[in-house]
């Protein structure tokens, strides 16, 4: 079925009447990220840099949206493709994108999060943060792989984004 607004589908329909424990498993990962000890451009910005990595336009258009709505000027969201050399992104939010790539990419010489990685990133954010920072990522994974496979329709509110 296609939306009247985008002429699109998605591949799947809503995986809510198969499985509607999810609602409440994804509740849960939301509240965790509004209680979050991180500020919630913060998970934003990680979840966009994750939706690029992963190619997933239904993150990268969701993320763009939320950005702009909280008020993130322009070239910080234009910015995150090339995060590496942008001067707009503070020295926490740089660690935390480093994270995210370091989580989301194969590292063939070595691990992954190295300790040196994980000393900066305990550098600017408590334990209670760097939690947050890894359910900012967890949040991610769970949805994942219903982003690559059902391929909701981007820029679809929940609920509208799957076809019927």
């Amino acid at each position: 079925m296609s939306t009247p607004t985008t002429g699109r589908r998605s591949r799947m329909p809503s995986p809510l009447p198969f499985l509607p424990e999810l609602a409440e498993v994804g509740e849960g990962l939301h509240k965790a990220l509004r209680n979050s000890a991180i500020p919630q451009t913060t998970i934003h910005l990680l979840h966009l840099r994750a939706g690029q990595i992963l190619g997933s336009t239904y993150f990268t258009t969701r993320e763009t949206g939320d950005l702009r709505r909280i008020g993130e000027p322009e070239e910080r969201i234009t910015a995150m493709a090339t995060w590496h050399d942008a001067t707009c992104f503070t020295d926490a939010e740089r660690v935390a994108l480093e994270l995210v790539e370091a989580v989301l990419t194969p590292n063939p010489s070595g691990e992954r999060v190295p300790d040196e990685l994980y000393a900066r990133a305990s550098a600017h954010y408590d334990d209670k943060a760097m939690w947050s920072l890894i359910m900012a990522l967890a949040h991610i994974g769970f949805f994942t792989p219903a982003a690559l496979i059902a391929k909701p329709i981007p820029g679809m509110p929940p609920g509208q984004n799957y076809s019927e």
